[in-house]
């Protein structure tokens, strides 16, 4: 078996699961091999595992899907491991500091920091899980300090940002893995990964926010001075705008039909002339969006007013990113522009962290998984590359033209090693013969 650096990746959404397999480069781009979505089917509830039993079987048939995709490139290609993204609304972020004393004239070492991160991560929050953290901001004697190492200092602390949820999150999620035939390599936090790969360092320095419109939640990850300083989940999402347009009435899948192809965050202050015909009756355009309106509205009063208790909004210099499936719909960019008064526009993953694949880098449905392949480590697959043929040495002259006689073996019999009728031995010992015969032939012919 031949191991080399694929990562697979299964991104938990509402509405449906995203498997991805792609191969990590020597610069840390990941080229993405192949991608299988699964429809969700109910087993996924606000980001969150629901039913265990069908989460187990739609993760293994997005395992089987991936890997027969790739079985013309990479025979008998093998998922061993899965990385398994989470979203769910109970994650948000809680501040934790470490703190050590230094003896006197002491200076801070690389080992000092080490020591701070172990801590941290034996730290347990209660009645909390600890699913991700962010890298931390030192401070020496009080004092902030980027660069830590190699400054003297009497006391150096650690304040990390760390994204804690409801210890289930992690055992259903390895509940679910155990029923299946690969292993769990790992949880990572989605919003935390997507808005890695969307902003640039910049952005983290001047200020910015992602707000992830997802069908069953929506996310919002905010980061500012170069520091992730906000994540939390509300569990709101663009399932409940469909759900309010059944009120019409209409069935779940019609519903959804009408807001993707008609719907509008923002009423159309001019009153619409057509009239939409949909399940065989008519429906003003104009009713449709004043219910998508009302519950858009209230998601993004919501999303702000997270954002408000923890920064001030004009501190985002960078503005607003929009992400997620739900995030398409139309005239939402506007009504959020209204709200956070802020720069707002959609992203797609930055060029360095992606190679080739346009479609996963810009698609909604993607840019996920994407960036959970992007935050993945440990390699995941292993493949079967069968060994070339051995370079066997050319036979012998003698061989080549039939060798030497090997006995006094007869075709009824012999008394020579192997004599016994009919054997293998015999009958490459009788075509010698008759090679040599032949040859034999040849040349008196050639003298006469």
């Amino acid at each position: 078996m031949v191991h080399a650096n694929y990562i697979v990746a299964i991104d938990l959404g509402t509405s449906h699961l995203v498997g991805m397999v792609g191969k990590k480069l020597a610069n840390g781009a990941i080229s993405v091999l192949a991608k299988e979505t699964e429809d969700a089917g109910g087993c996924i509830r606000r980001g969150s595992v629901y039913n265990v039993e069908e989460t187990a079987h739609r993760i293994s048939r997005l395992a089987l899907k991936l890997q027969n995709k790739l079985s013309d490139k990479l025979p008998d290609f093998r998922i061993e491991k899965i990385y398994i993204g989470v979203g769910g609304q109970s994650l948000r972020s809680i501040e934790h500091s470490e703190v050590k004393i230094l003896p006197a004239d002491a200076v801070i070492s690389d080992e000092d920091l080490r020591m701070l991160d172990a801590q941290c991560h034996t730290y347990k929050p209660e009645m909390l899980d600890v699913l991700g953290s962010s890298p931390p901001v030192y401070y020496v004697d009080d004092k902030p300090a980027d660069h830590p190492v190699g400054i003297p200092g009497k006391r150096i602390e650690a304040r990390y940002k760390l994204i804690v949820g409801r210890p289930s999150i992690r055992n259903l999620i390895e509940n679910s893995i155990k029923r299946t035939n690969v292993s769990l390599a790992g949880i990572i936090v989605s919003p935390q990964a997507l808005a890695d790969v969307l902003f640039t360092p910049d952005e983290k320095e001047l200020g910015c926010a992602l707000i992830n419109f997802g069908a069953g939640v929506t996310s919002i990850v905010v980061y500012r001075g170069g520091t992730l300083i906000h994540l939390s989940v509300i569990p709101l999402g663009g399932r409940l705008i469909t759900k309010d347009l059944t009120s019409l009435p209409l069935v779940e899948s019609e519903a959804e039909r009408l807001k993707t192809t008609h719907g509008s965050a923002l009423i159309n202050k001019e009153k619409e002339d057509a009239v939409i015909e949909i399940a065989g009756r008519k429906v003003d355009p104009n009713e449709i969006n004043v219910i998508i309106e009302a519950r858009a509205r209230e998601i993004v009063d919501n999303v702000y007013a997270r954002v408000k208790t923890t920064c001030e909004i004009d501190s985002l210099g960078s503005g607003v990113i929009l992400a997620g499936g739900a995030a398409a719909l139309k005239n939402l960019p506007e009504l959020v522009r209204q709200c956070f008064r802020q720069d707002v526009r959609y992203s797609n993953i930055r060029k360095e962290w992606i190679d080739g694949d346009e479609e996963s880098a810009g698609n909604p449905d993607y840019m996920t998984a994407v960036s959970l392949l992007i935050r993945g480590t440990e390699n995941c697959a292993s493949y079967y590359v069968a060994p070339p043929p051995p370079n066997l040495p050319d036979p012998p002259e003698d061989d080549k033209t039939g060798g030497e006689i090997g006995g006094d073996d007869t075709e009824t019999g012999g008394t020579g090693i192997g004599s016994d009728t009919g054997t293998g031995d015999n009958r490459t010992r009788r075509r010698r013969k008759s090679n040599l015969i032949d040859r034999f032939m040849k040349d008196l012919f050639k003298a006469d």
